[in-house]
């Protein structure tokens, strides 16, 4: 019987589904994130990792969403390394953006963020996006997510804007070596992974007014860069996907209610709408 293989890739893991009637078979492999792979380092990830075994001769379609596939070359690297391991014709490599929308709307119209370690949002009709906000990337944008989060820790701690309490708390969790911080962030790679790391701390301190204030301002910003941007937010719901918007989801339900939109889905992964939609 054919199957159908689901993929969703993030710059450190990518999760797969192995449809097949209505079984779904889940595994995992490292990242294969055009910016962070080969070719022949995409091949070997799937050669070592990817478990499939004699299902493999029967996948019929593959679906592999991935950040950084909409420029072209991005698009066709992960296309080729596909068809080398696969062999198939029927490969469609998709943005993470679409398979967020996918996820959360299947075929109803809504508006779709990303809250993960970056973020992004858009428009969906229902089959394909209408519009999107622009994505700056970590370095300028990111408003709200969890690279973003990471920044105003790592600002608070090291100005010396946090109280005793978090001053002592962020020390004895992570110490006061800031060369040591600045090494990691401007000469090792996935800096922005690693400055998402910090939002843990805020997790681990909710309540406090200066963690509370640091989530509600990126949030903040993330609406009034990315979904008061949409008409349709006060049309149609506002779903999110991602590890940020599933942790701190009563701070995205509280600014909604606040601007009077609809909070729709929220989910840590896209994969269980992706499976759904795909099916």
């Amino acid at each position: 019987m054919p199957h159908i293989l689901v993929a969703d890739s993030g710059s450190t893991k990518t999760d797969w589904s192995l449809i097949k009637d209505d079984k779904t078979k889940k595994l995992s492999t490292t990242g294969v994130n055009p910016y962070f792979v080969s070719e022949t380092s995409g091949a070997e990830i799937l050669a070592n990792e990817l478990k499939i075994g004699k299902a493999l001769n029967d996948i019929e379609a593959i679906h592999f969403y991935s950040a950084g596939v909409k420029a072209p070359q991005n698009k066709k690297l992960i296309e080729q390394i596909l068809k080398n391991h696969f062999g198939i014709k029927n490969i469609f490599v998709h943005s993470d953006m679409l398979g967020a929308a996918r996820a959360t709307c299947g075929h109803e119209k809504g508006v779709t963020a990303i809250l993960g370690t970056g973020s992004n949002s858009c428009f969906f009709d229902g089959s394909k996006i209408m519009k999107q906000r622009a994505s700056l990337g970590y370095i300028i944008g990111d408003e709200g997510s969890g690279t973003y989060l990471g920044k105003k820790v790592l600002q608070y701690f090291f100005y010396d804007t946090f109280d005793g309490d978090l001053h002592e708390a962020f020390l004895n969790k992570y110490g006061n070596d800031l060369p040591a911080v600045l090494e990691r962030i401007y000469k090792q790679p996935l800096p922005n992974r690693y400055i998402a790391g910090f939002t843990e701390f805020l997790h681990e301190h909710r309540g406090h007014y200066m963690v509370e204030n640091i989530i509600e301002d990126a949030f903040l910003e993330f609406f009034n860069a990315n979904i008061l941007k949409y008409r349709e937010s006060w049309k149609y719901p506002i779903n999110f996907v991602g590890s940020v918007a599933h942790t701190f989801k009563d701070v995205l339900e509280n600014i909604a209610a606040h601007y009077g939109v609809t909070i729709g889905t929220i989910a840590k992964s896209p994969m269980q709408g992706l499976v759904k939609y795909h099916k």
